[in-house]
């Protein structure tokens, strides 16, 4: 039998965001984000038209959640700040409802002993600055510092660890690529601006953390799948290292290093795709890196040498450069249409060992979506969901050899504490530790994992029984 010991400062918990959990979308003085709008225009985009104002009701729940994350084990937390509950339209006045809440979440996670990890863009741009063009212009970069700033000022004292953006190359895939976010704009070029807007915007909240003489860490969430080639082959080896490079490292480099891959702006270069920049901006990137970064991992991406020719009228894509590739025999969660790939997370881990100066870290999200879960409710009601224990235990087993191997990574915290709104999947795969009955007041009710991952917090770790 195996022993899985980890350091008695750990951080164990659970993240989550704002807009997936707060419910309360037009309440509160909350102003709209593009959820809320897009959910309005298209609400059959969203599986069985659940929109964000029927999320998790945590804006009202907060208190039971938290005493549930202590009940748990929770040592940590990780929320978001819903930007356009904060300040409405993105820019100006405060909202006063909403510092009260949030100030009255921190205050709770602390009663109970839990360390709040904070986080400030969560895929939610408030609708006001979409409408002159998110990301895409400027301007909102500005008025994300002056957030982030407000945030800093408002909360700094009982925060110490903040955390610029989550996955911000989601909005850009989703929201510019691919159409899965609104505003479902298709153009490679434009993507590329959105991306480098946003990075700069973390680059600038960076700055204005340092200039309110902040105690703490400052960091980003990341989610760094890795890029494995079909082969060793040249060409496939090529197509790994382009998607990693437009995946990976056209945000963790600049995050962590200051600099973006020389290969990077080359690739970009060479097809007209390079973003709009200041002479200024060099020094932001180089003089406002992280302290701390968050690894969120689910997947792997698997990519093999270009096959197939794209029509000559489609549109320019990531895809120019590879073809997915389906490993024979690969282990798939069936309800999410994902690899699982437990490897991954010790090879991302090792990464950031060999190549970002063993940069301290921690696994900020990780876990399991499956639909259906009532079904697997014992005589007593709890859903024995071992699935996710098995995920999870099967993960943290690489975490574990990484820490083992010299790797500087700190914590883990999984997707999620429970059962959340989930953007256009709405409620359809649950990932939560606690289960949520949306038609029972959205009761709340811990699944086997959920007492499991108590037990691991409590001792420690656990054995491979």
């Amino acid at each position: 039998m195996s022993q899985y010991r980890f350091p008695n400062d750990f951080w164990w918990g659970s993240a989550a965001s704002a807009t997936q959990t707060e419910g309360a979308a037009a309440i509160g003085g909350k102003g709209k984000n593009i959820w809320d709008y897009w959910y309005e225009q298209e609400p059959n985009r969203f599986f069985q038209q659940i929109g964000p104002a029927k999320a998790s009701r945590f804006y009202e729940k907060y208190k039971e959640d938290i005493a549930l994350m202590k009940q748990l084990g929770h040592n940590s937390f990780r929320l978001s700040i819903s930007w356009s509950r904060l300040i409405p339209n993105g820019t100006g006045n405060v909202n006063q409802e909403a510092v009260a809440f949030y100030h009255q979440v921190l205050d709770e996670l602390h009663k109970m002993g839990i360390e709040p990890f904070v986080n400030l863009y969560h895929f939610d741009m408030p609708l006001a600055l979409q409408q002159i063009g998110g990301w895409e212009n400027r301007e909102v970069v500005d008025a994300f510092q002056a957030y982030a700033r407000a945030c800093f000022q408002l909360f700094g004292p009982k925060v110490s660890k903040w955390f610029t953006q989550n996955e911000p190359i989601v909005p850009v895939e989703a929201g510019y690529l691919y159409d899965m976010h609104y505003p479902n704009i298709i153009d490679f070029k434009r993507a590329v601006q959105v991306g480098y807007h946003s990075i700069l915007a973390s680059a600038k909240a960076i700055q204005a953390y340092k200039e309110e003489r902040q105690q703490g860490k400052i960091g980003i969430i990341l989610n760094v799948t890795p890029s494995y080639p079909r082969s060793n082959h040249p060409a496939d080896v090529k197509a790994g290292k382009i998607a990693d490079l437009l995946f990976n490292r056209s945000f963790l480099d600049v995050s962590v290093k200051g600099y973006f891959p020389e290969e990077l702006v080359l690739l970009l270069d060479e097809h007209d795709l390079l973003p709009s920049t200041r002479a200024e901006d060099e020094a932001t990137f180089s003089h406002n890196t992280i302290d701390l970064l968050g690894v969120n991992y689910y997947q792997p991406r698997r990519v093999k040498a270009k096959e197939s020719v794209p029509h000559p009228d489609a549109p320019f894509m990531p895809e120019h450069f590879f073809d997915a590739y389906e490993m024979p025999g690969r282990k798939m969660n069936p309800y999410r249409g994902w690899e699982i790939y437990e490897k991954g997370i010790y090879d991302i881990l090792m990464n950031l060992k060999n190549n970002y100066g063993n940069i301290e870290c921690f696994i900020s999200e990780n876990g399991m979506g499956v639909e259906n879960e009532d079904r697997f409710k014992d005589e007593s009601g709890v859903i024995q969901d071992d699935y996710r224990i098995t995920f999870y235990k099967d993960h943290l087993k690489w975490v574990h050899k990484a820490l083992a191997e010299g790797v500087n990574v700190k914590g883990y915290h999984v997707w999620t504490f429970m059962d959340n709104w989930s953007w256009m999947n709405a409620y359809k795969n649950r990932y939560g530790l606690v289960a949520v009955d949306l038609n029972n007041n959205a009761k709340r009710s811990i699944k086997k994992s959920g007492w499991w991952f108590r037990d691991v917090a409590t001792c420690q770790g656990f054995s491979d029984e």
